[in-house]
C-alpha cells in the first residue's frame, strides 16, 4: 500500500502584496502527476490548507479542482485531511457530504465530551477520527487516526495527578491519543497498519518564525514523541514548514510546506513524503522533491553598504518570464545614517529587470562599544519622565547611529511635533 504525506498548503497566501495562486496551482499540478505516477492509494493533508481561517473564494476553488480533478485520475484514492491552526475547524468540515463523493474525509474539530458523558458518547466523538484506509484490491489495509489541531478547550480534563508529570496541555493531549489508539486497536484486524496525523509542535522541532504562528501561548506546545505508541507504523504531521524528523526517528515526520512561506524558509528542502506499507510495517519512505515554480532572492547575501547593493542590482540579469512567474527579492541593505530615498534608489537600479521587489531590509552598522551599550539601559525612568521629544529622539538617533542627527532631520522632526500638537 502507498500513501502520500503532505501538508501546509497555506492555499490564498501572500508573500507581502503579491497572492501566490500560481505557485499553488503548479505545486497541485505536480502532486497529481505523483499521485498518477506511483498509483497512490491515499493522500493525507496534514492541516493548515488554507492560509486564513476565512479563506478567499479563489482558494477554495483551487482546493475542490484539484480534489475532482485526483478523483477522476484515480477513482481508488483515499483522500483525508485535517484542519491545522490555520484552518476554521467549521469551514473544513461544512462540505463534507460533497467530499464524500471524492472519497475525501476533512476532520476539522474533536470536539470535547461534555462532563459526565457516558463512555459510549465519548467512543463515539473519537471514532469520526478513526478511518479505514483501503489498498487498490478495496481492501481494508490501514487505518488513520485524524488528529486535527487541538486548542487546550478542545482537550479532556486529567486528573491532577496526570498533570505532576506534564502540564495540562500535554496531558490532554497525550490521554486523546491514548484513548485514539485504543480505540483503533479495537477496530483493526491482524495485518492492518496504524497511520495517525496530526497537527502539533514536537519537542526539538526546528521552528520557522517569520511564517509558523505559535499554537499555545507560554510555549506548552511542545509536544513529547512518546506521544505516539510504538504500534504506529507512521506518524505524519503538519504544521513545522522544514521537513524534518522527530527525534531522528525515519517513521516520525515533518513533510514541510510545498513552497516557501518566507525568506525564511529558502533554503528549505520542500517536498512530500511517499510511505510504502506491507502489512502493519513501514518498508520505505520516500522524499519526492517538489520543484519551485517562483524563486525567492536575497540579495547581497548578507546586508552590504547601499553603494555596493545597487552596483548588485543593477548588474543582476535574469531571463524574460511572465510576471506570475518573476522571482520574488529581498533587498538587504546597511545604513550608516537614514537614506530618505533608499526605496527609489532601489527601484532605480532594477528598472526593466524581470523581478518584484517584496521587502527592503535595512540594518544599521554599529560599533563595537556600540553592540555592547546596545545591553545597558540608555536613559532612567526619572530621566525618561523630563526628555523633551526632540531630546528623546536625539538620543535614539545616536543609539541607533552613533552619530548626531544632521540639523535638516531636526528641523523635519521638529515640523511633525508642530504637526501632531495642532492636530490635537
Amino acid at each position: 500500500m502507498k500513501i502520500l504525506h503532505t501538508s501546509d498548503w497555506h492555499l490564498g497566501q501572500t508573500l507581502h502584496q503579491y497572492e501566490r495562486g500560481h505557485e499553488h496551482a503548479r505545486f497541485l499540478d505536480w502532486l497529481l502527476e505523483q499521485l498518477e505516477a506511483e498509483q497512490v492509494d491515499a493522500l493525507l493533508i496534514a492541516g493548515d490548507l488554507f492560509d486564513h481561517t476565512n479563506p478567499s473564494a479563489a482558494s477554495q476553488r483551487q482546493l475542490y479542482h484539484f480534489l475532482a480533478q485526483a478523483r477522476a485520475r484515480l477513482p481508488q484514492l483515499a483522500i483525508v485531511m485535517i484542519a491545522g491552526n490555520h484552518d476554521s475547524p467549521g469551514r473544513i468540515e461544512a462540505p463534507g457530504p460533497l467530499l464524500s463523493l471524492f472519497d475525501a474525509s476533512a476532520i476539522g474539530a474533536v470536539g470535547r465530551p461534555a462532563d459526565g458523558a457516558s463512555d459510549e458518547d465519548s467512543a463515539a466523538q473519537l471514532d469520526r477520527l478513526i478511518l479505514p484506509l483501503k489498498d487498490r484490491s478495496g481492501t481494508v489495509a490501514a487505518w488513520c487516526i485524524a488528529m486535527p489541531f487541538l486548542r487546550p478547550a478542545d482537550l479532556p480534563r486529567v486528573a491532577t495527578s496526570e498533570t505532576e508529570a506534564l502540564d495540562s496541555y500535554q496531558a490532554g493531549m497525550a490521554q486523546l491519543y491514548r484513548q485514539a489508539w485504543q480505540q483503533v486497536q479495537a477496530r483493526r484486524q491482524p495485518g492492518q497498519a496504524v497511520i495517525a496525523m496530526g497537527h502539533c509542535h514536537m519537542r526539538g522541532g526546528q521552528v520557522s518564525e517569520e511564517s509558523e504562528r505559535r499554537l499555545v501561548i507560554g510555549g506548552a506546545e511542545a509536544l513529547p514523541s512518546a506521544l505516539f505508541d510504538p504500534g504506529i507504523a507512521y506518524v505524519a504531521l503538519g504544521h513545522l514548514h522544514l521537513a524534518q524528523r522527530v527525534g531522528g526517528d525515519p517513521t516520525r515526520r515533518y513533510c514541510g510546506s510545498p513552497l516557501p512561506l518566507s525568506f525564511a524558509e529558502v533554503d528549505y528542502p520542500h517536498q512530500v513524503l511517499l510511505i510504502e506499507l506491507s502489512g502493519e510495517a513501514v518498508t520505505e519512505v520516500r522524499e519526492l522533491r517538489i520543484p519551485r515554480a517562483v524563486e525567492l532572492l536575497r540579495l547581497p547575501r548578507q546586508p552590504a553598504p547601499l553603494e555596493q547593493v545597487l552596483k548588485q542590482l543593477e548588474a543582476l540579469e535574469l531571463p524574460q518570464r511572465p510576471e506570475a512567474e518573476q522571482p520574488y527579492l529581498l533587498v538587504r541593505v546597511q545604513l550608516d545614517q537614514p537614506e530618505p530615498g533608499l526605496r527609489a534608489s532601489i527601484e532605480a537600479a532594477l528598472a526593466g529587470k524581470p523581478v518584484r521587489l517584496v521587502r527592503i531590509e535595512t540594518s544599521h552598522a554599529r560599533s563595537a562599544e556600540l553592540a555592547e551599550a546596545n545591553h545597558k539601559p540608555q536613559v532612567s525612568v526619572e530621566e525618561l519622565a523630563t526628555l523633551e521629544p526632540t531630546d528623546f529622539f536625539g538620543r535614539l538617533y545616536r543609539h541607533r547611529f552613533g552619530a548626531e542627527p544632521v540639523p535638516e532631520l531636526l528641523q523635519a522632526f521638529d515640523q511633525l511635533l508642530v504637526q501632531a500638537q495642532e492636530a490635537r
